[in-house]
């Protein structure tokens, strides 16, 4: 396992992975649970399978952390970013405890492993694609998230090995299309985001034309965003904005899919991103069995 693996779930702060159980679980159950009447709490074992051959685990950290929240334990036979398989179902770990406390962590705990899951086996696969054209950029994720859910779907993209991007409107400044035309100009627009950005955030400018892109990086654009550019055109525009503004990363944007991201690769590229990763993505499918004890 690599090192980016054995730290991706440290990024969690301890308390954030509390306050997402007990929100999750909140909704999940908001009053009574008339079912724990029928099974009550003696101690149960539960089996988790993995019903999606060869996916990525991402998300162990959330799915123990709902079992905390209701007196379970979690042991895990496959860990964080590992890839489960090869078999039709493969027992992936063991929860134990209280049956009717185990049955109410059952559906909010799944739902978020199914889902980062299949982020981190979407993301796992894209930037394998990179790996084998020998391409030297990053894969990226976008702020097409879920409401609510961004976190644990960002910590997915991290566990599948590409870049998260930012992480929110605060994080970087991206000047958009709307940003531009309601400011007047991209130049003034860099020139406003700078004065209170500082040095201390990147300017990133979506950009529709070479023309643009040339204007963005002159006002002292960090990033420029070629966005919607085909294929065939931004091999010329990206090595032309290499050799004047060398400084400049640029990235790639608008209509990336799984299916065209390699004819994206090129040199002078140093960013792709793909709403695809978070929308639209397939989950792996996980189940959680109660074993029927022995008869005697």
């Amino acid at each position: 396992m690599s090192l980016k693996m054995v730290a991706a779930a440290h990024v969690i702060p301890p308390h954030t992975l509390t306050q997402l159980a007990k929100h999750w679980l909140a909704e999940d159950t908001p009053n009574f649970d008339p079912a724990g009447v029928c099974v009550g709490s003696q101690e149960v074992e539960a089996k988790l399978l993995c019903k999606t051959p060869n996916s990525i685990l991402a998300g162990s950290p959330f799915f123990t952390a709902v079992f905390t929240e209701v007196g379970c334990t979690v042991d895990w036979i496959y860990q964080e970013g590992t890839n489960i398989g090869p078999g039709d179902v493969t027992v992936t770990a063991v929860v134990t405890g209280p049956a009717r406390c185990l049955l109410l962590g059952e559906r909010p705990a799944l739902n978020c492993l199914a889902r980062t899951s299949g982020i981190a086996t979407r993301c796992s696969h894209l930037q394998a694609m990179a790996v084998a054209k020998g391409w030297h950029g990053e894969v990226a994720g976008t702020r097409k998230t879920t409401p609510g859910f961004r976190l644990p779907e960002k910590y997915a993209m991290l566990v599948g090995g590409v870049s998260m991007h930012r992480q929110d409107l605060s994080g970087m400044v991206m000047l958009k299309d709307n940003h531009v035309w309601a400011s007047g100009s991209i130049t003034g627009a860099v020139k406003a985001a700078r004065s209170v950005c500082g040095f201390s955030s990147k300017i990133e400018v979506e950009c529709r034309s070479a023309g643009e892109a040339e204007e963005a990086a002159a006002a002292g654009a960090d990033i420029i965003m070629l966005d919607n550019f085909k294929p065939q055109d931004v091999q010329a525009t990206a090595a032309s904005l290499k050799l004047d503004f060398p400084q400049v990363l640029i990235e790639i944007s608008g209509g990336v899919t799984p299916e065209n991201l390699a004819s994206f690769f090129c040199p002078h590229v140093d960013i792709i991103s793909l709403g695809c990763i978070t929308q639209g993505c397939p989950i792996v499918d996980f189940s959680l069995k109660v074993q029927i004890p022995p008869t005697v």
